[in-house]
């Protein structure tokens, strides 16, 4: 494998600058410490990060020598979620620990056919989509969410 032509080793959760390039990335993709990713521009990066850390949708990594590569969320598959109580069912997704990305008329979650049978049980209506996937951070805001193992 060639030598990347970009690395970068800090992050920050927004750009002070115009970003030389972008990263279109999953959420999950999203949540790295050290990978060689490829730009939109079709550059090589290695981000080599001091841990593992949640790059945000809007965040830039700081290239070494100057430069900001812009995180943009990626389009991926979701489940819509939209209910008469949607305050209801965002209860009951939060109590199971998956993210969720909170709009006021819808909510965003990971497919999951056993959330999707529970959430149709609770009245709540479900319906594949695919759009970039930005959910709330953890109990104070920021990070993310962990399955009860955490």
């Amino acid at each position: 494998m060639s030598t990347p032509q970009r690395i970068a080793r800090a992050y920050h959760d927004h750009g002070h600058h115009d970003p030389v390039t972008h990263l279109a990335l999953s959420y999950e993709d999203r949540f790295l410490r050290r990978k060689v990713l490829t730009t939109s521009d079709g550059a090589s990066l290695l981000v080599d990060l001091p841990q593992t850390t949640s790059l945000d949708h809007g965040g830039v990594l700081l290239l070494e020598g100057g430069g900001e590569v812009a995180v943009i969320a990626a389009p991926e598959p979701l489940l819509q979620v939209s209910a008469d109580d949607l305050t209801r069912i965002a209860w009951h997704i939060g109590n199971r620990h998956t993210p969720c990305q909170i709009e006021a008329e819808r909510l965003l979650i990971k497919p999951d056919h056993v959330m999707a049978d529970m959430l149709a049980r609770l009245g709540a209506t479900t319906c594949e989509v695919t759009e970039p996937f930005t959910p709330e951070g953890g109990a104070y805001g920021h990070g993310r969410t962990h399955s009860h193992a955490h």
